[in-house]
């Protein structure tokens, strides 16, 4: 440890902690006019928004909640969603941001793990509560969630048994002050679990420190760097990534930052968000891959302007292929990379003076990378005996890192937290090379990697081959066992609709490909199976590990 010296103190001298509630007192500033809209059933501006999530913190209080306890929520995105990021943070409790996609097992499983007390549930999520409540050790109240509310007046206030209230009547009979306390910064704030191949989901928790520094982290990288131009004045922001799911990727937490106009979906339903994005002028999405695949071959993209909509792809790859729809079609695609246990941005797509003006066939390149190294992140790559690799664009190691938003562990799992930090750096499990100038280029996970007659072939190389050939929506590239060469990559392919594609005529564009660009030949998939769909996670990622698993029978004998 080096010695420094200090700056003296004086006693009456005040240091603010940075808590989310100093994220919320911005929005009333400098636009408070400015607009929150859920669908077409509600709108509010900053002020409004300012009061209900007092009201919120009142409700909760006469719920019993107090600093340090939890509150689960099940809902699809929504202003109430946004409501809970800032209210059950401010007033010193914990927000338990429930993934409604797994199983009601693993839902029953990360509830009493968090020790939820009181549980906010949109009905359409009832039936999984049926399910598991008889078994949740933790819950004292619940509080029903309604749409419904805000077309029918008589719907307000109905409360099935059971339940302490419904949400809306429950705010509008609460104050709108409340007075949010001064607490350590390093107070507990967030907490949901992610899965991983083995094991009970993992619960990743927040500090409000940690998720302060991660909206300061992400300005300086989207307003100030320009990564993704993201401005207060211009630009109207939409999630299409749950807000389960790493707080929406930390945009929320921006957004209000800047009072921007933010805009929810709710359940995702392609016309409902083809609807909001063109009628509230939304220019700013974050998204996973399938999602925008979907969006980019729907026939009514091709009859609308898009070129003002800027997405963020992550939890899995940006193949070139999608990316050059995307910007056929007018659409700014941008490559994120982060994991859950990050909160998650690690790097993004930053174009700088030189790349900028490059023609869209050259941008491609650039944008497909997991993007530029954030600000005040350091990232290094590491060899398997612990050694860092050099920055040169072409060495590789797994993905280490340090920031200030970085987890600390896994909640009550001390033993899977140690191996997360082992060596005092966050390990990621992604095999990458990183430029001289600050572009992390991931090669693959390193379980995904196929190993395979004495060489490491990148499925994401090969899936980038497979996506750049006219009639492929999308793909996945696993490896699989083989007696003679140990493992060999086989493919899964969705087609486009009215496409006559064979397995044969894919390999032979793939085998001209190889040749062309001077490719190992080991990057030619043994087999290719068209399917209706590609296995997903949860989160919407590629489901790796089931295709393997449970498909490796029907790839091997097809």
């Amino acid at each position: 440890m080096v010695t420094t010296k200090l700056i003296p103190r004086t006693p009456e001298a005040v240091e603010p902690p940075l808590l989310i509630k100093s994220i919320l007192a911005q929005s009333l500033r400098y636009e408070p006019q400015r607009e929150i809209i859920y669908r077409d059933l509600f709108r509010m501006n900053y002020v409004e928004f300012n009061k209900r999530v007092r009201r919120l913190a009142n409700m909760l209080t006469g719920l019993g909640i107090a600093p340090g306890d939890t509150v689960a929520v099940l809902d699809w995105d929504s202003h109430r969603y946004l409501e809970c990021f800032f209210g059950v943070t401010s007033m010193g409790a914990v927000l338990h941001t429930v993934n409604v996609r797994l199983s009601p097992a693993q839902i029953l499983y990360t509830m009493n793990h968090a020790q939820d007390k009181v549980v906010l549930i949109h009905e359409d999520f009832l039936p999984i509560l049926t399910a598991i409540k008889d078994q949740l050790t933790t819950v004292e109240k619940y509080v029903i969630l309604y749409d419904k509310v805000y077309t029918d007046l008589n719907a307000v206030g109905q409360v099935p048994a059971g339940f302490s209230c419904e949400y809306e009547a429950a705010l509008r009979d609460e104050s709108d002050e409340y007075d949010f306390p001064d607490f350590d910064e390093n107070t507990w704030a967030t907490t949901f679990y992610t899965t991983g191949t083995t094991g009970n989901p993992k619960g990743v928790y927040f500090s409000h420190r940690q998720l302060f520094m991660h909206t300061m982290g992400l300005s300086t990288f989207v307003c100030g760097y320009q990564a993704v131009p993201f401005s207060s004045t211009a630009d109207v922001y939409m999630p299409i990534t749950p807000m389960f799911h790493v707080h929406a990727w930390g945009f929320p937490f921006l957004a209000t930052l800047l009072s921007a106009k933010q805009v929810y979906p709710g359940r995702y339903e392609p016309e409902v968000l083809l609807k909001l994005l063109l009628s509230e002028g939304v220019t700013l999405s974050h998204c996973v891959p399938t999602i925008l695949t979907m969006l980019v071959n729907s026939p009514v993209a091709k009859q609308v302007d898009l070129s003002r909509w800027k997405v963020i792809i992550g939890g899995s790859a940006l193949t070139k292929g999608l990316a050059k729809a995307a910007l056929e079609l007018g659409i700014q695609v941008y490559q994120g990379y982060g994991m859950s246990e990050t909160a998650p941005i690690m790097a993004l797509t930053q174009l700088n003076d030189t790349e900028r003006p490059l023609p869209i066939d050259e941008q491609v390149d650039y944008r497909t990378r997991a993007g530029r190294v954030a600000p005040f992140v350091d990232i290094r790559l590491m060899d398997d005996d612990g050694n860092f690799v050099p920055h040169d664009g072409h060495s590789l190691g797994e993905v280490v890192a340090r920031g200030y938003w970085m987890t600390q562990g896994y909640y009550e799992d001390p033993e899977r937290g140690a191996d997360l930090w082992k060596g005092g750096w966050l390990h990621t499990g992604d095999v990458a090379s990183v430029t001289p100038d600050n572009w992390l280029i991931i090669a693959d996970r390193t379980k995904d990697v196929v190993k395979t007659g004495g060489e490491w072939v990148s499925s994401l190389d090969i899936e980038n081959l497979l996506s750049q050939i006219d009639g492929v929506a999308e793909t996945a590239v696993v490896g699989l066992p083989d007696e003679r060469w140990g493992e060999r990559p086989h493919a899964l392919v969705v087609l486009k609709p009215g496409t006559d594609l064979t397995a044969d005529s894919i390999r032979q564009m793939l085998r001209d490909r190889i040749e062309a660009d001077h490719l190992n030949k080991w990057y030619l998939p043994d087999r290719i199976l068209f399917v209706a769909e590609i296995p997903k996670t949860s989160v919407g990622k590629i489901d790796k590990k089931r295709i393997r698993t449970d498909m490796k029978d029907q790839i091997l004998n097809t």
